[in-house]
């Protein structure tokens, strides 16, 4: 337990000052702010003194009909002053909180990206979100409300009990004084238990998000087995969790709230019993009746609220601790600084005696050396869970290897740096992901600042261009999340044209025609031939068919490479390949067999 508060207090040590070293480029505003703060507290502590002179001097008979109009005039300006100076403090402050809280989203979703693939293929995205949201939100509140609700509450605070202690009997300060202190420990004792409720809250909540993206983003297989119910289920079930959670946290906040209102009506009390005993005995004026009361209320409203902004405030740092913990997580692959860009001359690709686990457990490669020759095109094959796809991603260094090393042109990838790695390769995946947006955003992506002319000749490359031509909003047509407006075979259409778009010198082909028909493999597949022609290619295939004039065709088996050699090679062998493209070709032919008859 004191560890956990150690490590509670020094993380909220640390955003303190990672938020200070944000905001003091706005040191001159913070400047203007405060002096504004304070000119509005004077002008408040002001307006008290003011009523009771005009109080007495209209209690006075010999004067009671002399009207005190420069006192009311200047009880008038002290009360407009006070709301002018609050104002002009948030108009010059907000560009400080807006910008810290722009800065901070930016740099989360920066960061995002620069995380491993390891990193996000084990996030939730439903959760994830909220946490971001909830950080930024409480990033604003710690600068914003909270900065300029403790500050002048304490500063007015401090003003009205020097004034008091130096006018007024001691007993008065003394009062307020205790109040004060029991106050404040009965606020920290129970605000310190509450904030593990709204921990528990916040967990709850984000799992019940994370459960509703992932229904939903899955909302095809949902119907598919009429799970509904089940889903339906499992979220009720979250739910009823979190409504407890939520229930017990106002049950704490109840008695921190009748606890503190409590507190502060007997500290009233006991200042207003006193001062109409001083009153009766003649020791104070009426109007001073009502500057110590005007004087308790107005203090012990803001001490009210006081309570209020540093429970908020907790609350807000339980809320931006995920989200610094989100920034400090660091990518999997660090580079330092300085890394020179890959220099690519002819482009050849080597894997030497390369090793990989995604878990130290369940090694996934073993041993795997291939040369892809400069402008060559080398095919590797297998069952599922060989290891073809993780060749890919290797080779654009969403991992680094466990052992051996992976070169493009003799140069070690890991030791270039990995955004001229991947600048150049161009990939055309097995899944398609494609931006909500339009058909012409989503091939433009593949070459910044590509122009209309250029996307529209990717797309006819790609054969895709007719498609889009039929479409009411030609090019504008926009894809749905996650494309799902396109067909499969649209999609990956539109990966294609991505790929030439970017004209890079070496390729990924992972199982690139495997959403498409026959007719439409053998056009597409041509277009794949012309783009790789020239090219390194590294080609990840389902079908034997579309790989038959590779330089060199691998087979996988549980991480190894069983068989390796050219199409008419391996099938002489007749080892795994033959039996796997005898399979394929007798399929192939059932499938020709049956569009014949169709076609009948």
């Amino acid at each position: 337990m004191m560890h956990e508060a150690t490590a509670q207090t020094k993380g909220r040590s640390r955003i303190t000052r990672e938020l200070w070293q944000l905001v003091s480029a706005f040191r001159w505003r913070i400047v203007l702010s405060v002096l504004f703060l304070i000119l509005a507290k004077v002008a408040v502590v002001f307006v008290p003194m003011a009523l009771k002179r005009i109080v007495d001097e209209l209690s006075r008979p010999e004067q009671v009909l002399v009207l005190p109009a420069g006192l009311l005039a200047g009880y008038a300006v002290l009360r407009f002053c006070s709301t002018l100076f609050n104002e002009l403090r948030d108009l010059a402050f907000s560009r400080v909180t807006q910008y810290t809280v722009a800065t901070y989203a930016l740099n989360t979703f920066s960061h995002l990206h620069e995380l491993g693939a390891r990193f996000h293929s084990s996030r939730r995205l439903g959760g994830l979100l909220p946490d971001i949201d909830r950080g930024t939100t409480g990033i604003a509140f710690l600068l914003s409300v909270g900065l300029f609700t403790i500050v002048p509450t304490l500063l007015e605070i401090g003003m009205v009990i020097a004034i008091m202690t130096a006018r007024y009997s001691f007993w008065y300060t003394v009062i307020l004084a205790v109040s004060f202190m029991v106050y404040t420990g009965f606020t920290l004792v129970f605000t310190a238990k509450r904030a593990i409720y709204q921990r528990r809250v916040n967990r709850l909540d984000s799992n019940a998000k994370s459960l509703l993206a992932d229904s939903l983003i899955n909302y095809d297989a949902v119907k598919y087995f009429t799970n509904e119910g089940i889903e339906a289920g499992r979220f009720q079930h979250i739910m009823n969790h979190w409504a407890d959670a939520v229930v017990a946290n106002q049950k704490a906040l109840f008695i921190l709230h009748v606890g503190q209102s409590a507190i502060i009506a007997m500290g009233v009390a006991s200042v207003m019993l006193l001062a109409g005993q001083d009153v009766l005995s003649r020791n104070m004026t009426v109007g001073d009746l009502i500057l110590i009361n005007a004087y308790v209320i107005q203090i012990c409203l803001p001490l009210n609220t006081l309570g209020f902004v540093y429970r908020e405030a907790r609350d807000a740092i339980v809320n931006a601790e995920k989200l610094f913990q989100l920034l400090r997580e660091k990518p999997e692959i660090e580079e330092p600084p300085g890394l020179p860009d890959l220099r690519v001359t002819r482009g050849e690709v080597v894997f030497d005696q390369v090793t990989f686990a995604y878990e130290p457990a369940r090694p996934i490669l073993h041993g795997i050396s291939f040369r892809i020759p400069a402008g060559g095109t080398v095919a590797v094959v297998g069952g599922s869970g060989s290891g073809k796809s993780t060749l890919a991603r290797l080779l654009l260094r969403f991992y680094d290897v466990g052992g051996g090393c992976i070169r493009v042109d003799g140069q070690d990838i890991r030791s270039i740096n990995t955004r001229s790695l991947r600048e150049a390769i161009g990939v055309v995946p097995q899944e398609t992901l494609l931006f909500n947006d339009t058909i012409a955003y989503n091939i433009a992506y593949g070459r910044t600042g590509a122009t209309m002319d250029d996307i529209v000749a990717a797309a006819k490359a790609a054969y895709i261009h007719d498609l889009i031509e039929s479409l009411p909003q030609k090019y504008e047509t926009q894809v749905g999340e996650r494309g799902v407006k396109l067909s499969g075979g649209e999609k990956q259409r539109i990966a294609l044209a991505r790929a030439i778009l970017k004209n890079p010198p070496m390729l990924i082909f992972d199982e690139a025609t495997s959403a498409l028909d026959t007719q439409s493999e053998r056009a597409i597949q041509r277009e794949l031939d012309k783009l790789a022609k020239n090219r390194t290619t590294l080609v990840i295939a389902h079908r034997l068919s579309t790989v038959v004039d590779a330089t060199e065709i691998l087979v996988m088996h549980k991480g190894r490479i069983v068989e390796r050699g050219t199409h008419d090679y391996l099938v002489q062998q007749d080892g795994a390949y033959a039996r796997l493209w005898k399979l394929q070709q007798r399929a192939e032919a059932d499938d020709r067999t049956a569009e014949r008859e169709m076609a009948r």
